[in-house]
């Protein structure tokens, strides 16, 4: 089975339900948004929210992928960067606790965390502290990072640092690693999209974007986008929702049926549960379809549940539907 490293920004995600939107009124935090904090605002809002009933799940979108890979079964590791605090300690018991091999890197910042508000509308508010996160610096990594892995994935979140991305890029590369990148947001491709044409075109195995994110680059429709990305690697994946997936590989394109759920929760972290299912099958050389079928599987189940936290019972589900 080959090895799949991540890097990305190390955060953990603190879930409250509120019980009135006056809350965000008083924080100046608009509904539904996501907004970057700095950490007295963070502290500000941890105050407030102290007394209420919260959920903590160590998160990130390259975490997210090489977590649940660990929870299938695959062989994975990270590499990310936490302060020396309690929020540091639980991002690391956990990525152990699912046996991935830990490359984190310490910093003198806060860990990163997202305050997640919620609703009762169950409509959610993000402020996210990146604190440690961003001080990962291409300095930081090394050669030796990427040696007995197979496939490197990270997170466009990263793209802000471009010096850390190259470098990283260079690294796998060197080291023999297909590469593998996640788009993450349609903003991030629109304000880094000539820096992240450059890495595609230099080092891009495997592309995963969704619809708004594919349409920021190519300025493209799904099937087209997935034709004009897949030119710039050797295999590129379109993910459309409900609709399914585009995927192409070596100018070749299949559609992927999503697997159908009237159970939806949360679709926090479904893109990075779907590259998770993809690389998985990669991993134990699967076929290309599969690859995309084990990838729908897994966004289905995790949209049933609150936060980009696979369920002991959601994993059983896919393994055994993996062997019919």
């Amino acid at each position: 089975m080959k090895k799949i490293l991540g890097m990305g920004n190390a955060l953990v995600d603190i879930l409250t339900p509120i019980d009135g939107d006056h809350l965000l009124e008083f924080l100046a935090l608009p509904k539904g948004s996501m907004q970057l904090v700095d950490i007295s605002k963070t502290a500000e809002i941890e105050e407030k929210i102290k007394n209420f009933e919260h959920t903590t799940i160590a998160g990130g979108s390259a975490a997210n992928t090489v977590k649940c890979i660990a929870q299938l079964g695959g062989k994975a590791g990270f590499i990310g960067k936490i302060g020396n605090d309690n929020v540091g300690n639980f991002f690391e018991d956990t990525i152990k606790q699912n046996g991935i091999t830990p490359i984190l890197l310490k910093s003198t910042l806060p860990s990163g965390r997202c305050n997640v508000l919620i609703s009762t509308d169950h409509e959610r508010t993000m402020a996210t502290c990146l604190g440690a996160a961003a001080d990962m610096k291409a300095e930081d990594i090394d050669i030796e990072m990427f040696k007995n892995h197979d496939i490197f994935h990270i997170e466009g979140y990263l793209m802000q640092n471009y010096d850390l991305i190259d470098k990283a890029g260079f690294l796998a590369k060197k080291a023999g690693l297909a590469i593998s990148i996640d788009f993450a947001s349609y903003n991030i491709v629109t304000e880094h999209l000539d820096f992240l044409r450059y890495f595609t075109d230099k080092y891009a195995d495997i592309i995963f974007a969704n619809e708004e994110e594919s349409f920021a680059y190519t300025q493209a429709r799904p099937e087209e986008a997935v034709r004009i990305i897949g030119e710039k690697a050797d295999m590129a994946i379109v993910k459309i929702g409900a609709k399914g997936s585009y995927i192409s590989h070596r100018n070749e394109v299949s559609h992927i049926q999503a697997v159908y759920t009237d159970n939806v929760i949360d679709t926090t972290g479904a893109g990075d549960i779907f590259a998770a299912g993809y690389l998985f099958g990669m991993a134990n050389n699967f076929g290309i379809e599969k690859c995309g079928q084990i990838g729908a599987l897994c966004a289905s189940e995790i949209i049933q549940s609150l936060g980009a936290k696979m369920s002991n019972e959601s994993i059983k589900k896919i393994l055994y539907k993996l062997t019919c």
